[in-house]
């Protein structure tokens, strides 16, 4: 039972100011950033993924919060569609940017859902 309450105090989940600063503004940035040109776009979108995808697997070695062992990997990956596309590699107008960003948001979320649904909060 003493190892819950470790985990959770140690989990920047649990810290707003940390959760903002890992999380919820680098998310921000993505969405504020939806339509700025695209090399700002590129830019900003590749940072915040390495930032987040950073956050969540040293959030994960710190305290075992399940998600982010999966996350973290993630978000890093999701940085290859952002420069295909920003590069001009893969031909793609706004609507191609609106789905990558639902891709991004919404894949962590499911991901979180289906890994602490499958084998808890913390593993």
């Amino acid at each position: 039972m003493s190892g819950g309450a470790i985990q959770t105090s140690h989990d920047w989940s649990g810290s707003p100011r940390a959760h903002l600063l890992a999380w919820w503004i680098p998310k921000a940035a993505i969405i504020a950033t939806l339509f700025a040109p695209v090399a700002i776009r590129t830019g900003i979108w590749v940072a915040a993924l390495i930032w987040m995808g950073i956050a969540c697997m040293l959030n994960a070695r710190r305290c075992g919060r399940t998600h982010c062992r999966y996350t973290g990997p993630y978000y890093l990956l999701m940085t290859v569609p952002v420069v295909l596309l920003g590069s001009g590699v893969v031909a793609g107008g706004f609507f191609a940017w609106l789905l990558l960003v639902c891709v991004v948001l919404l894949g962590s979320k499911l991901l979180w859902w289906a890994t602490e649904s499958a084998w808890g909060e913390f593993s």
